[in-house]
């Protein structure tokens, strides 16, 4: 040995990816959905999301000064809850609704528990929720005002539509040339950014596998198109980039697969059974809520560990 002896404490293999390269990686995935937004919906859904991205990120700096905090808005992490909160608007929902969504988002579901990495439940979805009950009629209002589906009647998205018993052309689906939110609509969009999340390992392959899986094999089974299934709603966009959230998931493999699956079933118990069309938010939350149960639970023994006998 040629250099000194250095002791460190663990951990000891170090991940070169920082917190700021991982949110601009998923930054950079969220890319292809956000084009196919403004080119489905026009100019205001680009208003929307600039809305959201500026409004989260000024709250979240506003309360890190205000606890005396330091700034920490350039590692992209409110960047990225403000987007995604505006990919689950509709394209018409009013700009000032959705700062304010954005507000709920940072303060209620990640500074009020103390920041990034200490949040529960994912940010994003909790800011979707909180404008779901406050502006009901808002957030089912689906029209765009301009795009590509500037001319399509105002009516009901597509799982609406598949609970009237009318399904959409699968062709239609893939595209997103269907009435929907901003960043759910186009499958193929969600698709690249997420095999570019998958690709660059950013997120583990078993929840989104897990949670569009069994959708379909529910799905078969209850008698319906289980590919109809996969590419209608917030399914595709809630798998690849809300249910891999690392702060909101499991970190065993095996509460992975638990939290993925059981994300799945709420999604098509709600989707069958319930009232709402659509129930992919309300999925994620549930088993953010369980994530810690399952990290218990799932917790692998140490090697060399020795049961104590009673």
């Amino acid at each position: 040995m040629n250099g000194k002896l250095e002791v460190r404490a663990a951990p000891h293999l170090l991940d070169p990816d920082s917190t700021a390269k991982i949110m601009y990686s998923v930054l950079l995935a969220l890319i292809p959905s956000a084009l196919a937004g403004v080119i489905l919906f026009g100019v205001h859904a680009l208003w929307l999301m600039l809305v959201s991205v500026a409004a989260a990120c000024f709250t979240e700096a506003g309360c890190q000064l205000l606890l005396r905090q330091p700034v920490t808005i350039t590692d992209g992490s409110a960047a990225i809850t403000g987007l995604l909160l505006a990919f689950n608007l509709p394209p018409s929902f009013p700009l000032r609704y959705a700062a304010f969504g954005a507000f709920m988002a940072i303060v209620l579901g990640k500074q009020l528990f103390g920041g990034l990495g200490e949040n529960p439940f994912n940010p994003a979805l909790i800011g979707r929720v909180v404008l779901a009950a406050a502006f009901p009629q808002e957030m089912t209002t689906w029209q765009a005002l301009g795009g590509v589906m500037a001319d399509a009647a105002t009516t009901a998205t597509p799982l609406g539509l598949i609970k009237l018993g009318q399904v959409p052309a699968l062709s239609e689906l893939l595209l997103g040339n269907v009435l929907g939110c901003i960043g759910e609509t186009s499958v193929v969009a969600i698709l690249i950014g997420g095999i570019y999340l998958l690709w660059r390992k950013i997120i583990d392959w078993r929840i989104p596998v897990g949670m569009l899986g069994s959708v379909a094999v529910l799905s078969v089974l209850l008698g319906a198109d289980p590919l109809v299934q996969l590419s209608t709603g917030g399914l595709m966009l809630g798998a690849f980039f809300m249910a891999t959230d690392p702060v909101t998931s499991p970190v065993t493999k095996p509460g992975r697969w638990i939290f993925a699956i059981g994300a799945g079933a709420v999604v098509v118990l709600i989707r069958f059974f319930g009232g709402l069309p659509e129930g992919v938010s309300y999925s994620i939350l549930l088993m953010n809520a369980v994530k810690p149960i399952l990290n218990k639970a799932t917790k692998p023994r140490i090697f060399g560990e020795v049961r104590g006998r009673a």
